[in-house]
């Protein structure tokens, strides 16, 4: 089957606009299958821009861009108009280093994480280990949103391999340094049984701060809210304070430093508490739900009507 001309040129098109462009099954922060979720991962880790296709949304592009590069998969990255590969071969190179190459950023730092086992985690561990024929390794991988992983896996050269207590392990070359700095222990106890897995890295979880402490800290400038609620639900019961809003998308937070103080508000609190955990694994540091939302703020504010 031949390319249709036009769809050659639209393709090209999108290819000069852009430096990298991945073609792929959604979008980077909600792909539609696994090996775009990697692809684009991928990418984000190592802090590149790229340009992404959604090719779901476009089926002529989605069985275009096979042909356009003799490739029948997706996702496709495409570097300087040249076609790299998908899923599999961005992780390789990613692991190897070529990618860093040919994307010209620096050298991968290599070096390995410091990490803490208990006695009770190293002897949990080598049993493991041995159970599973004494040539496997521990890998330890961390995601961007700081979930951590642990696996019995054969060696891999490309990645950050470090001995700690007798116990090898090995980190993939992007997660090492959010891994920097963990303590395993393995529990039996009131916890449960299992390992503990203690990240200094990891966002503080979501916390609850009343509606005193809300609006002192607004006033005062150390701490931003956002109304998680739709415009008309927002005009039967306003805030007293300033807040921002998502009326015209999610976009307004993209302007907010990561370290920025947020809380978020909404009717009674599960609205809110619901972002403010999405805004938390997004890499915001310190995130606050409203206790009781807007309900509880009519209870201190009698001119603010309770619906």
């Amino acid at each position: 089957m031949s390319l249709d001309p036009a769809l050659r040129q639209r393709i090209s098109d999108i290819l000069a606009a852009q430096r990298v462009v991945l073609f792929m099954k959604g979008v980077p922060d909600a792909p539609q299958c696994g090996f775009s979720a990697q692809a684009a991962g991928t990418l984000r880790d190592l802090d590149v821009a790229f340009a992404h296709v959604d090719v779901l949304s476009d089926p002529e592009i989605r069985e275009g861009i096979k042909l356009y590069g003799d490739w029948p998969t997706i996702p496709q990255l495409y570097i300087d108009g040249e076609l790299v590969g998908g899923s599999d071969i961005i992780t390789q190179m990613a692991a190897s280093g070529e990618l860093q190459t040919a994307l010209g950023l620096p050298e991968p730092d290599r070096t390995p994480p410091a990490i803490t086992l208990t006695p009770a985690a190293q002897a949990m561990l080598k049993q493991a280990i041995a159970d599973a024929g004494g040539d496997m390794v521990v890998e330890i991988a961390v995601d961007r949103q700081f979930r951590t992983r642990l696996h019995l896996v054969s060696p891999n050269p490309h990645a950050i391999a470090v001995t700690v207590d007798g116990v090898p392990l090995q980190f993939p070359l992007n997660d090492a340094r959010r891994a920097d700095g963990i303590r395993l222990d393995f529990a039996d106890d009131a916890r449960g049984k299992g390992l503990v897995i203690e990240n200094p890295n990891a966002p503080k979880p979501v916390r609850d701060i009343s509606v005193q402490e809300a609006a002192e800290r607004i006033a005062q400038g150390t701490l931003t809210l956002i109304d998680v609620r739709p415009r008309a639900e927002r005009a039967l019961a306003a805030a007293p304070v300033a807040y921002l809003h998502f009326d015209d998308g999610e976009g307004v937070l993209a302007a907010l430093d990561k370290s920025t103080p947020i809380a978020f508000l909404c009717h009674h609190g599960g609205r809110s508490r619901q972002a403010a955990e999405h805004y938390r694994r997004q890499g915001f540091a310190e995130v606050y739900n409203i206790e009781g939302g807007i309900d509880a703020w009519a209870t201190l504010h009698p001119e603010i009507p309770r619906y």
